[in-house]
């Protein structure tokens, strides 16, 4: 047996987890979170200059998370298992914020509703369109992604919107869709196709409650805008 000591990193992954249990979720900056998270995935090494090359390329650490597998990947020192390690972050936040909506008045849990959506949506790099079905108590039925886009057009067919709620029995819609540039202010364009699902959507019984836009900065509600009526 050799009568080396350890390297370092050693002790300095056992004090990270013991500032982590010892002040526990804020102990640690974010890419000694990241540190933490990498160290579960390469049981060697020394990962801190990884975190903080991560933190450099994606700006923040929701970005690292939210970042898509193949992207992660080009990161040097970035492997499968680091890959899984902080992509199961995120599937696991998300799993949490949509399980406290599941059977219960979405209306009544706005704004978990949005911080959800904002989580799922806000660091896309291009458009996607979501939709929330709710049945007649305001209960979430289902929850989908109907298109992708561009980095700023996301194709939406208003009958088809209407037509999906139809199959799942919808009373009622909430429509969101992301900004990658980060601004939630709606475009016309935005504002001329909510206003067409409204329509076609009333004139069969199921209400439009709001199409709300996501950016980095912030969101943007057209009903709270003035910009959907009825």
């Amino acid at each position: 047996m050799s009568d080396e000591p350890p390297p370092d990193h050693f002790g300095h992954r056992k004090r990270l987890r013991q500032r982590f249990l010892a002040g526990y979720p804020t102990a640690l900056a974010d890419y000694e979170l990241l540190e933490l998270l990498l160290c579960q995935a390469q049981p060697r090494g020394d990962v801190k200059p990884l975190a903080k090359a991560l933190i450099r390329e994606f700006g923040d650490f929701s970005s690292v998370i939210a970042a898509k597998p193949d992207e992660l990947q080009r990161v040097s020192g970035m492997g499968e298992a680091s890959v899984v390690a902080l992509k199961a972050v995120e599937a696991a936040a998300l799993l949490m914020q949509r399980e406290t909506l599941l059977e219960r008045p979405v209306i009544g849990s706005w704004k978990k509703l949005l911080e959800y959506c904002h989580s799922a949506m806000a660091h896309a790099k291009v458009e996607q369109f979501r939709l929330l079905f709710l049945d007649n108590r305001n209960a979430l039925i289902a929850d989908e992604q109907q298109q992708t886009g561009t980095i700023n057009h996301t194709p939406v067919y208003p009958r088809e919107v209407v037509k999906r709620a139809l199959e799942l029995h919808a009373s009622a819609i909430i429509m969101l869709h992301n900004h990658p540039s980060g601004d939630p202010t709606p475009s016309s364009d935005d504002v001329a196709m909510t206003r067409e699902v409204a329509e076609i959507a009333g004139k069969l019984g199921i209400t439009l409650h709001d199409h709300v836009v996501i950016g980095k900065r912030g969101r943007a509600s057209m009903r709270n805008l003035g910009l959907l009526k009825g």
